[in-house]
This record gives C-alpha cells, structure tokens and sequence, in this order.
C-alpha cells in the first residue's frame, strides 16, 4: 500500500553538538550549530522504506540550531512556533516535500550535563512530515494537529508516538480523482484527495503571495528568466514564502519543467553554492550577507520590494503573444480597473471564456485562472510545432523553419524573426525530443489539446478534466476506537522522544561519556574554570600546568593500551576509548591531547611493541593520527607533526597477501605534506639530530635527504611533487651532481616498487607550495579515475627515467631549481588519462600488451553491463562474431557495444534513444534490449544499431529486462510489475506478475515458464506464467532482496538482513538460511555440477556452501576483496568474481578433481583461485564475466570501463 506520509521526523540537538562552521562542542549562546536527526518513524531499522534524505536536517533548520535561556513565551513574537514547508530534490529529479513546524524545547538533561550547558536552556526543534505527494494543507494540517495534541493541556488518549504511527502507516495514497480519504488525529477530522492525472500537475498552493509579492510585469520577466534558464535567487525573510512562491514559479512554466538544481529555502551555512556554474533555483532568507558572493549572471528577486535585478538581459517576448498574457493577467489581478474601461466602450461581460471573479477574495480559481492563462500563452506560441518534428532517424525540432512559419503568420519580418534570441530559447526545450516522446507526454497532451481548442474557438477551461462524479470515500479508522481503557491521558512538558533502541542508547551514553571524560580532563586549564588562577605566581602556574599535562599523558597512555585490545568484533569508531582520545585531541587548544597521543605510541615503540595493528585498531589509529596532524598544523606545531608522521611509518597492518600495510599511506590527503617549508624545516632538524658529524658534508645531506625521500614515498606523494622538493632542498645544500643521481634513483626504485603493489596514490586536492609554486600534478585527473600501473617491470630502468620532466611546468614553476635533460621518449597515456613515458628501441617503439585495458566511451557512472553468452547468439550455423561482446549502460543515458577482440577500438556502437539513466541491458541474436529510470524499454537491432520498438507501460523505472525466445521481452520495474512483451507487435502481451514494491532481481526459466521475482517488499515471488497463476509468496527475509538465483526447483536470494535462503519451488518452503556474512548479501549463484551455492555479501567475503548428507554448511572462505562483491558469474570449470574497490579474480576448478566430488568436503572446496589483475583505484557499479574467454569487465562510477583478460600473464 502507498502511503501519504513517508516519513515523520524530528530535528535539533543530538548527542554530538557541532557549529555551523564545523567546530565540535557547546561554545554558547552566540554560535549557531547543526542540527541532527533526533528520531524518526518508522524507525531506521525499518525494513520497507528507504531511510530519509540525509540532507534533511540541515534544510529543515536552515539557519542551524540556537540555544535559548527562555522558551514560549506568549507576549513575546521571536518565541512563538513557526510553521512552513520545504521541498527536497533527490538525484533523480524527483521531489519530496516536507511540512515543518520549528520551536523552542528545552534541551535533554544528560546533554546538558555533557557539555556544561546552563540548566533550564533551550534550543530549536522542528518536528516534519514528508510526503512525495504535493499536499501541503494536508500535510501542514496534520503536523499543527500533532504539534498541538503534544502541547495540550487535556492530553491525548494514547502516547503520542503511538499517534504518529497509526497517522503514518495507515493512511492510503487515495486513487488520483477517484477516491477521498479521511482519517483523523484525536477529535480532528482530516481528508485528502488527488486530482486527476489528466489535468493540470497537482499544486496544493496558493499562487496569490506570488502576485502579492511581484507586479505584472516583473511576473512575466520573472517567468521569461525561469523558462530560458536564467541561475535564479529568491529573497525574502519569510521560510514560507521561498517554497511557495518557488513551487508557484515552476508551475507557471508548464508544460516546461525545471530540470536543473532546485533549492528553494536553502540553509544558510550553504551560502556559497549561489556560485554555482550551472543554472539554479534557490531561494535564501533576506538577512543571510551575500556581499562577498560574485554572483555573476543571477537574477536576484527580491519579493520584499518587488525588484528584480541582474547583468543578463532577454530579449523581448514575441507579439502579439506578449500584449495577450499581459492583459489577461491584470484582467484577473484588477477586475474593477479593466471593467471600468470595458463598460465605458459597452462592454458589459470580462470575458467569455473566463468567469466573473469581480468582488471575490482570491481562492482556488484565481489560481487555476492564472495557469490556463500562462498556459494558453504557451499554446499560442508554440501553435504549431508537431509540423515541425522531422520524421528522420534523429527526430530533431526544426526551430529555423517553425520561426519562419511564425515570421509569415505575425507578419514580421524573416530574418529578426530568426534571430530573436526569445523565440529560439522558446523551441530550445523541443530540439532532440523524438515524435514518439511527444504523443506520450501527458504535458504535451494537455498543450495540444488547449491548441485544438483554441483554433475551434472553445472555452479553453473544457480542456481540463470534468469533476462532476463524487469520489469514493475511503475512511481510516482509529486503531483504538471500541477498546475499552483506563481513561489515562498523556501530557508533555516538551516534544518526547521516541523509544530508543539498546543500542541507540550505548552509542549515545558513549558519545556523551567522552565529551563529559575530556571535560574533566581538559577542564582544569580554562581560566574560567579555575577561580584559583589569579592568585597564583608564574613558577606555580608552571607546575599547575606541569600536573595538568601530566594527567592527560597519563590518562591518554591508559586509552591507547585499552585501544590496542580491541576485539575483531568492535566497532573502532565507536569504542569508549576512540571516543575520549578524539575529544582530548580536539577540545585541547595548547595541543596537549594531540602531541601525548602522539609520544605515547612513540614511547610504546621504543619500548619493544612490534607496530603491527588488527584491521579495528588500524581504522581507530589512522583517523587519530589524521585529526593530530591536522590540529598541529593549524598551530604551526611543526614537532607533533614530525613525530607522528615518524610513528605513522612502523605501525601497520598486514594485508590480505601478507604484505605490511602502513598508516603512514593513508595519510596522503592532509594538506601539510605538499608544503615546502615543513620539509626543510624536517630536514634542518634531521641535520642537528644527526650523530655523525664528522662524516663529509655532502654524505651527510645524502642520508638524511633519503630519509625525507622514503617518507614522501611512503605517503604516496606524486614523484614530481617529492623530486621538486628533494631537489630544491638538495640545491640549497650545494651537494654534487653524484648525489643528486643517487637520491633521484632511490626515489624512482621505491616509487615503483610501491605504485607497483598498492597503485597511484590520489590526492585530496591540488594545493599550492609554500612559495607560491603550482603543484606539479596535473590538475585535469579526478580521484575517482585514477589508476595505478600494470606492472612494475615496463622494461624502463631508473637511469633512463629519472630526470624526465614535463618542460612545459619546469619553465613555470620549477625555474629557481636545476634543470635536467629530459629522455626522448614519446608520450602514452596511463589509465588515469595522464602522460606515460615509454621506451624506444632501435627498431622503433615498442608496443607493450597488458592483460587490463581501460575502455573509454561514456560520459557517466556506469550503470549496467551485459557480456553476450554463446548460449545467447548460438544458431544453426555455429557460434555468432558477437559472441563475448559486451554491452554498456550509463549515467548519461546512452548504451555502448564493445568487441575485446579490437585491441585498441573495442568500441563498436552507440546506441542513443533513452533521456535518464540505463538500469538494465539484455540481448539475443539479433537484438539489444535497455531499461531504464526514464520508465521505457527500447530494442535495438544489434547490426545496423537502428532502434526498432520503444516499449512503454511502466508506471516507474525499469529495474530487469530479459530477451526472451520468440522475439518476447520479459521486464520488471519499481512500479511492482513484470510485464511480458511481444517485439514483433510492439505491445504488451500480459502483466504477469504484480508485487506490492518495487522488483530489484528477476530469474526466468523458459523451459518450464516459471517466473520468480522478488525486491523491496522482502517477499519472493513466483508465476507459473504458462498457467496464469501465482504459485507462491515466499515469506521470510525481513529485508529488501537484492538478488535472485532458480535453477530447477532450487531458488537461492540474497537480502539486505545479511542472509541467503534456499527454498524448494514445488513445496514453498524454506529449505535452509545461510547466515554467516556481516552485511548484505548484494549476489548469490549456484554452481550447478556440484550443486553448491556462492554467496557475496558488502562485508567483501566471498563464500562457498555445500550439500551433504548432514545439510548445508560453510566449505570455504575467500578473503581476497577489500570492498562488496558486486557479481559472481559460475560456469563448469570457471568462476568470475567482481567487487566494488575495483578487484576482480578468476577461479579455477581443475578437471581431474571432479572425480573425487564424491567425498564430503571436497566439492566446493575445490575451486582455487587462478588469477587477480592489479587492482586499481575506482570505485566499480557493475560487473561482467565473460567465462568461456576468461575475461571480466568492470563499469566504474568514472565513466570507464576496465577489461581484463586474464588469458595473458604480466
């Protein structure tokens, strides 16, 4: 069942109290802080519905939270609640929209106590409601009847939660036009219904602040502005008036639609998006300073004093069309001025295709006016324009040939037509639309009919549809209603919370315990907690402090022996112990929390312990060290940062091959390091430490230039950033050129051997040097394309590359520092898009094969991919060339075909038809099938790539597609539907299967026609699709099921609650629950000659479980990936894994084993892994196993797809 209300929130104050600019702690009642997601219903754990926005707290108190001394006060305005609401849009351009209502609270006693909060303070609270449908009465009404059964004096009947969780879980989203819902909250009656689909898009707003706040004219510039996509700023000192008059704007638009970033009441700490390079919509609160904004090209509209004002000029709207919108708007805003002059030229009626709105106070058919009026401005315009769609292969809107058209009906002249910037920016919405787009499009629908009314001479309200049959009345009823009880009422002095779970509770006494345990520790030296320190003399306050830096050594030496002894089943960041270090370090201005850290692990190491770190400790370790570092450096405390880089560089953790994994690594995205002054100022002291001083000058600065060069390795520094400063130090120094060779080879060798095993470290920005020098990294590579080599033996020794330099950035920045003579190589290109050096022979360049290729080709993340199978393209005439080919889909809504077999243009064909994001990709001998967000399903011939049929019926998007034998197509969408197509007919040929949420996986079997689907509603479904009927409902994971397996009777998922279940198709039941793996279960596969089953889970395990004769039981552990398995692709011999952190691996069950399978523990336990490409730094969506010619593909969130081939041994 839908629901109305998706969500009820909570926001304020949490446990972990932060300023808006990021400071942790209570600083007073001048500071404004963040606020937090209190409590929610339903509740996180909640298994049906995705969590809420996480940028919901923010945007709800846009302004942060405040701390007050008093709270309601009824002679005082600035104290009373406040009710408004907002509109949140996700990444698909889907709206959510939340009723607010923000008030004092006072604040929780535990919290208080904490931070040393004053008693009896309070701070901001909002309590929302969030919906995706557009009902903001509703909406509002509920929340003010909420909010004030909370705060009445008589009470409710029942726990207030108790309330909001009947309100949220049973009310229905009613039927749009057919039904009325009505439900109630204590005494008060509510009800809610939608109009219907056909008409104008639902907008439950009053369009009267809109025409309040802005004269005629400015109205029609302010919508000319919004249409031609103009970056537009909203100001007033209103919340509610930002929202309104922004949902007001974009549906005066219409049939257009706002498809770019819309923020109408945005959060004051996010004042500096207003820069933004692409167009916008937002509205800010009039009191946010906005003077050290450029703002160039925003149209900034004031509502407060009716001023619009911008840089950028439009062009003038076309006539006639522009007198007409002009004058039917005051005609609607100033019916007594217009019926004067009509009257005195005998004309007695206002129109006759409007009604008389004379003397009656604005309502919902003064809004409904002003839209058919910009509606019909729209109409007239556009009059027209299907003439003007080519029937071509592009299907492109010819814009010259409309605005000559309209230059011979206007009788205007060609060519000022043709270039009137209006009138294109008026087609610019229909260039690339396909004819097919057009005939489905309900906005386009409403304008073509509005048109055809116009031209017959109608009234142009016909168009609209006719509500003249009551709707179905659908009533909630009250869950307690006949319950007989004790008559208790519940009253409250504040907002109570929800109940919390166990674990909720830990955490949160956790988080307290640290912030009242740094207080206590840390307390001591803040002069206003000392009344003592006025009178004491300078050589006591220097042992008071003495004591009190002591303590904290003390305290801290404790914590870091406590955190060395967490368990492999704790959570690091969590621990008492992690918790209470960070807040010494970061509460402590003087720096004494973070240098103790630090000199207790040096101490520790000095005294015997052997650095290494379980996977816990190392998480907990590296995050200390990067807020130590980082508070040091905003000291200038040059020796904490020293010395922890020193410790950074022998405490580590082993690796999944045993190979030593440092912290010092994964402390590459700290700024300091790319700093010139803090190296020379390491190597100074390194000189006066060292204990040879004797030895020669020159050898002198050799060894402890080595020391400085190993630790920049370490870090991951890019080799031209490390040699830069190398080099210059090493200059200053005046040693020979004997040493420079030396250093730089040392450089070279343990860069390769490092970017050989752990990849190209990526950097967290480029910064600039301390002398005004631009880093020498290239500044066009992204994190998220970075990759590491392929191998660490290119053929290239040191001496030849270890003064090669881009001449082109030693000319700009390096020109204080020698210059060497770069090699004669040319130039390649690495994964990451950067310039490669090569070698050249005497015979020529010689080409280098790899066993990973990097394919480019799409613009955005990648979403699907498919590999042809021999079984899909067999015939009668033996294997297909396209065998082994594999298939693309993106972000950026385009599906690319790719041949392995053409080293160096894989690329064979794009395929463009789809306007949002590619979910799902199919195919067969002759076709390519694609779903996608944009709720179509298009085929594709796969040899001439022309689009053949576009499948539309789903009511969202579309999740699975499957060619199918006799040209059908099996689909499934969030909509809950399976739908069956026949290509041939172009037509849907049955819904065969219905769940009640959205379908994430789908299993078909041809053979016997059976269906199995199952996703969000946590139930596994299966069809007899031959028979028509439903077979069965399995019941049982309390989680989304995020992947399907049938083979025979056997049916394997995969769920979100961290467990795989079996079950047997002909008896429906659950045959077994596989529950090892510490996260979601994200593939499941089944290895059918050994009757095994694979499972992947986001903990990165990969295992294998076998039948025997006392049931299912583990048989083997892979520990090889770091990140989620995303795929597992099992054939006879042959076994394809994918992960997320980009990792692939191929294993390998040899054939003379089979004969032994029938012994216990032998089967599964056979498959070894084969081989693993270097991994390298992306992060991957999807996976495909091409097993027949052992390749793997990954598609990664940058846009590149990386191929390995694991038939070639680097």
């Amino acid at each position: 069942m839908s629901r109305i209300f998706e969500y009820f929130v909570v926001c304020g104050i949490g446990p972990e109290i932060r300023t808006i600019d990021g400071s942790k702690g209570y600083h007073g009642t001048a500071c404004m802080y963040l606020p937090s997601l209190l409590d929610q219903y339903p509740p996180p754990n909640h298994t049906l519905y995705p969590p809420p926005p996480p940028q919901l707290s923010t945007c709800v108190l846009p302004a942060g939270v405040e701390f007050h001394s008093s709270g309601f006060d009824s002679n005082d305005p600035s104290t009373f609640p406040r009710s408004y609401p907002i509109v949140l849009t996700e990444g698909d351009g889907s709206k959510i929209y939340v009723s607010c209502i923000s008030f004092r609270d006072p604040v929780c006693e535990d919290i208080a106590e904490a931070y040393r909060i004053q008693a009896n303070s309070y701070a901001d609270k909002c309590i929302c409601l969030v919906s995706r449908l557009p009902s903001f009465s509703v909406l509002r009404s509920a929340l003010e009847e909420i909010f004030a059964l909370c705060f009445s004096s008589t009470g409710s009947r029942r726990p207030l939660w108790d309330v909001i969780a009947h309100m949220v879980s049973s009310v229905p989203l009613p039927t749009p036009g057919k039904e009325r819902v009505l439900f109630a909250i204590e005494n008060c009656l509510l009800s809610v219904e939608v109009p219907p689909n056909d008409g104008l898009p639902h907008a439950d707003i009053s369009f009267q602040p809109l025409v309040q706040c802005l004269d005629v004219d400015n109205l029609i510039v302010l919508n000319e502005y919004v249409r031609l996509k103009y970056s537009l700023l909203t100001l007033v000192s209103e919340y509610s008036l930002l929202t309104l008059v922004s949902e007001a704007i974009c549906h005066l638009i219409y049939p257009f639609r706002w498809q770019h970033v819309y923020i109408p009441l945005l959060f004051f700490s996010g004042v500096d998006y207003i820069d933004a390079p692409t167009p916008y919509m937002m509205g800010l609160h009039s009191g946010v300073d906005t003077s050290t904004l450029t703002m160039d090209g925003v149209v900034v509209v004031d509502l407060e004093y009716n001023l619009i004002t911008t840089s950028e000029e439009i062009p003038p709207i076309p006539e006639p069309e522009f007198s007409f919108l002009r004058g039917e708007i005051m005609k609607l805003l100033y019916p007594n001025v217009i019926g004067i002059d009509e009257m005195k030229a005998g004309i007695y009626s206002l129109s006759e295709h409007y009604p008389k709105l004379r003397a009656k106070p604005w309502g919902e058919e003064h809004d409904l006016q002003l839209r058919m009026i910009f509606l019909k401005f729209f109409a007239t315009v556009l009059s027209g324009y299907r003439n003007f769609l080519e029937n071509s292969t592009t299907h492109v809107f010819n814009s010259q040939a409309f605005l000559k058209k309209r230059s011979r009906s206007t009788n205007q002249p060609t060519e000022p037509m043709v270039n009137c910037g209006s009138c294109h920016r008026l087609c610019s919405p229909f260039e690339g639309r396909s004819k097919r787009n057009f005939g489905s499009d309900e906005n386009y629908n409403l304008l073509d009919k509005l048109q055809d009314a116009i031209g017959r001479g109608q009234n142009p309200m016909s168009v609209l549809p006719s509500s003249s049959a009551e709707p179905e009345i659908l009533t909630v009823s009250d869950s307690d209603v006949g319950i007989s009880g004790s008559g208790a009422k519940y009253t409250y002095d504040r907002f109570p919370s929800n109940i919390r779970t166990e674990e909720q509770e830990e955490k949160r006494k956790q988080i307290l315990a640290a912030v009242s345990n740094a207080f206590e520790y840390s307390g001591r030296h803040t002069p206003s907690k000392d009344p003592l320190a006025d009178t004491l003399s300078p050589l006591e306050r220097a042992a008071e402090r003495e004591r009190m830096v002591l303590d904290i050594k003390v305290k801290l030496q404790g914590l870091w022996l406590r955190l060395l002894k967490l368990g492999a089943t704790d959570d690091p960041l969590s621990s008492f112990e992690y918790g209470t270090i960070l807040a010494l370090i970061e509460s402590d201005a003087e720096g004494i929390g973070g240098s103790g850290f630090v000199e207790c692990i040096s101490e520790h190491i000095h005294s015997g312990w052997d650095c290494q770190l379980t996977e816990e400790q190392f998480i907990a370790v590296k995050e200390l060290l990067k807020t130590a570092i980082n508070r040091a450096t905003s000291r200038n405390d040059f020796l904490t940062i020293r010395d922890a880089l020193e410790v950074s560089s022998d405490m580590h953790k082993k690796d999944n091959n045993n190979v030593p994994d440092y912290v010092q690594r994964h402390l590459i995205s700290l700024s300091i390091w790319e700093e010139l002054r803090f190296w020379e100022g390491y190597f100074d002291h390194l000189m006066e430490q060292s204990s040879n001083k004797s030895a020669n000058y020159a050898s002198l600065v050799t060894a402890q230039l080595v020391v400085l060069t190993s630790h920049m390795a370490g870090l991951g520094l890019p080799d031209s950033d490390a040699w830069y400063m190398i080099e210059t130090i090493a200059e200053r120094n005046s040693i020979g050129s004997k040493q420079f060779i030396k250093i730089r080879g040392f450089l070279s060798h343990i860069q390769q051997l490092r970017n050989g095993y752990w990849g190209i470290t990526s950097m967290k920005a480029q910064s600039v040097l301390s002398h005004a020098l631009s880093s020498p990294h290239s500044k066009d590579v992204k994190d998220d394309s970075q990759q590491p080599t392929e191998a660490t033996g290119v053929g290239r020794s040191w001496v030849q590359s270890m003064f090669s330099r881009n001449t082109t950035t030693r000319s700009s920045s390096f020109s204080r520092v020698r210059r060497w003579t770069s090699d004669g190589g040319s130039s390649a290109t690495n994964e990451n898009g950067t310039p490669r050096k090569q070698d050249l022979s005497s015979g020529g360049q010689k080409k280098l094969q790899t066993n990973v290729r990097v394919l480019r080709g799409h613009n955005g993340a990648i979403t699907a991919l498919h590999c042809v199978t021999k079984r899909e393209v067999w015939d009668l005439v033996g294997d297909r060339e396209d065998a082994g080919f594999f298939i693309s889909g993106s972000t950026d809504c385009s599906v690319k075909i790719w041949d392995p077999s053409l080293r160096g243009s894989e690329l064979r064909a794009t395929l463009k038809g789809h306007f949002r994001t590619v979910r799902a990709i199919s195919s067969d001998r002759g076709k390519v099938v694609s779903g996608s967000d944009d709720q179509s399903v298009l085929v594709w011939d796969k040899q001439t790539t022309q689009l053949l049929e576009e499948l539309k019926g789903h009511d969202g998007p579309v999740s699975c597609v499957r060619m199918l034998s006799g040209e059908r197509v099996l689909t499934a969408s969030h909509d809950g539907t399976v739908k069956m197509w026949d290509v041939r007919t172009d037509r849907c040929v049955a819904t065969v299967g219905r769940c009640s949420s959205a379908v994430l996986c789908m299993e078909y079997d041809d053979n016997v026609g059976l269906l199995a689907a199952a996703g969000r509603d946590v139930v596994a479904n299966i069809w007899d699709i031959r028979a028509s009927r439903q077979m069965h409902k399995l019941s049982g994971h309390t989680q989304w099921i995020r992947s399907i397996r049938m083979v025979g009777d056997t049916v394997i998922t995969g769920s979100d609650d961290w467990t795989a279940r079996i079950w047997s198709v002909s008896r429906g039941a659950c045959d077994a629950v596989l529950a090892c793996h510490a996260g979601p279960i994200l593939c499941v596969e089944y290895s059918s000659l050994d009757r095994g089953i694979i499972t992947g889970s986001t903990d990165g395990l990969l295992r294998f479980w076998e039948n025997d004769d006392v049931g299912i039981r583990c048989a083997k552990n892979v520990t090889i990936h770091n990140a989620a398995i995303l795929s597992i692709n099992a054939g006879e011999h042959w076994l394809g894994i994918g992960a997320a952190d980009n990792s692939l691996s191929l294993f390998h069950r040899p054939q003379e084993r089979l004969g032994g399978f029938s012994g216990p523990g032998s089967k599964m336990a056979g498959w070894q892994l084969y081989r693993t490409p270097q991994k390298s730094v992306a992060m991957v969506r999807c996976v495909a196993s091409d097993l027949e010619r052992k390749r793997i593909c990954s598609g990664g969130r940058n846009g590149l797809l990386r191929l390995w081939d694991a038939t070639i041994n680097i």
